[in-house]
């Protein structure tokens, strides 16, 4: 009597599939461990440190611009470019349609990329052979991220699995094309420099075009899609309005279109309606349909996502006061800030600390009370840092230089705490194999 292999429904056996699953999550293990590491060193600690400098001198004509840039590149790209690059492996190798050297190819993209982003940051904080160092760092970024694009691009829907594309699906798809065109532009702009420039900085327009590209164009896109994906499930939302999230992406794009027309004061008028289009599509402000999941998180997890909303607004609102009256880089500053940390971050401790450790094995977060902390202590001290910014730099108030650094350690305690427990849920077996000892 002949004996079958109990097969998934995607068709692999399962023995296989249990196989793949484990090689799947010590993939996107190794990929949030390394982004941490991004987050921590070169990004958190090199802000405070510029924090503090800036501050010292009441001046931030003095701190090297490559230095800032450095910074940026490696919270932008050094963790949530890991992050987003880690899921994307994990959650389309789970859907069913990647081959089976999916897996091979995710260690040799986080390679590359590794690689990359820590030349990079070498070239920018020691200038150290910088020439070379930058495009080379470029080319890496890139390479990865196409050997990436081109192993997902092969995804095909499970058996049974809708073939039409869901709207959430789509802006990642478009915040996909944001992410390579940023890369592609951050290569132009770094082989540049190294041709032309005296230091490895990006020259002011380009740098803020580049910026631009890489917020409205791949992160906030990204994140719209995957909270279209996941608010309707963890806060009980209604489905989200499709008409408006396209029109909230097209606004973005169209933003930065006119940002590279060299119409600035125009760009940054279309984000506040970029923005409230993408409020009423996603419904986070309104009456939820279901009561919210938070089984395994803290209890204020759906408040940080609506607050998250909040900064967003705040940063639009920003953005255009930027382009009609900043003098001395504070007003850009705050409004950056209000973005990168006030909405993307706490986007990402509230949806990381909720979905990576599932995808990490079945685990459950390590300390709802430490994820509170980390939000808390990301919302305290982005607010210092927002209010404080404007008249330090354009020289309103003197004294709002001494709440910088002060704004510098609470958000350092914040992704401390952030990384912490993630590291530590990772570091502890999953609930079931505990309960099975």
């Amino acid at each position: 009597m002949s004996t079958f292999p109990v097969l998934t429904p995607s068709g692999v056996p399962a023995e296989v599939y249990g196989q793949r699953e484990a090689q799947l999550q010590r993939v996107l293990i190794a990929y949030i461990v390394i982004g941490l590491i991004f987050m921590l060193l070169p990004g958190t600690f090199l802000g405070v440190w510029n924090l503090i400098s800036i501050s010292s001198r009441h001046d931030l004509e003095t701190l090297s611009p490559a230095w800032m840039q450095a910074h940026g590149h490696a919270q932008i790209f050094g963790w949530i470019g890991t992050f987003i690059l880690g899921i994307g492996f994990y959650s389309l190798s789970k859907m069913g349609g990647l081959p089976t050297y999916a897996v091979p190819r995710a260690w040799i993209t986080l390679a590359f990329w590794t690689v990359g982003v820590c030349a990079r940051w070498h070239a920018g904080v020691t200038q150290w052979h910088w020439r070379i160092l930058l495009p080379v760092s470029a080319v890496f970024e890139l390479v990865a991220f196409l050997i990436f694009f081109q192993t997902v691009s092969g995804h095909r829907p499970s058996a049974g699995a809708p073939r039409k594309r869901e709207p959430w699906m789509l802006m990642v798809i478009a915040s996909t094309a944001g992410f390579l065109f940023s890369l592609s532009l951050n290569l132009a702009a770094a082989f540049q420099a190294a041709w032309t420039g005296i230091g490895p900085a990006f020259a002011h327009g380009p740098d803020q075009r580049l910026v631009a590209l890489q917020a409205w164009g791949f992160l906030v896109p990204a994140i719209w899609g995957f909270n279209a994906r996941w608010l309707p499930v963890f806060l009980g939302l209604r489905p989200p309005r499709a008409g408006l999230l396209f029109a909230a992406l097209g606004l973005a794009w169209l933003s930065i279109l006119c940002g590279f027309l060299q119409s600035p004061q125009l760009s940054a008028a279309i984000l506040p309606v970029a923005a409230i289009c993408a409020v009423l599509a996603l419904q986070v402000w309104e009456k939820p349909a279901q009561p919210p999941k938070i089984q395994g998180v803290h209890p204020a997890f759906p408040t940080f996502i609506r607050i998250s909303y909040v900064w967003l607004l705040v940063a639009t609102a920003l953005w255009v006061w930027a382009a009609w009256a900043d003098r001395s880089g504070g007003i850009w500053g705050a409004a950056r800030h209000a973005l990168t940390v006030g909405f993307i971050s706490t986007m990402v401790f509230c949806i990381g600390q909720r979905v990576l450790p599932a995808f990490g094995g079945a685990r459950v977060l390590y300390s709802p009370n430490l994820m509170f902390g980390s939000l808390l202590a990301l919302t305290v001290g982005c607010t210092l840092r927002v209010i404080s910014e404007i008249p330090a730099y354009e020289g309103y108030w003197q004294g709002a230089w001494n709440i910088l650094p002060v704004s510098a350690v609470v958000e350092l305690a914040a992704v401390s705490a952030f990384a912490a427990n993630l590291l530590l849920t990772f570091a502890h077996p999953p609930a079931h194999l505990r309960a099975a000892k």
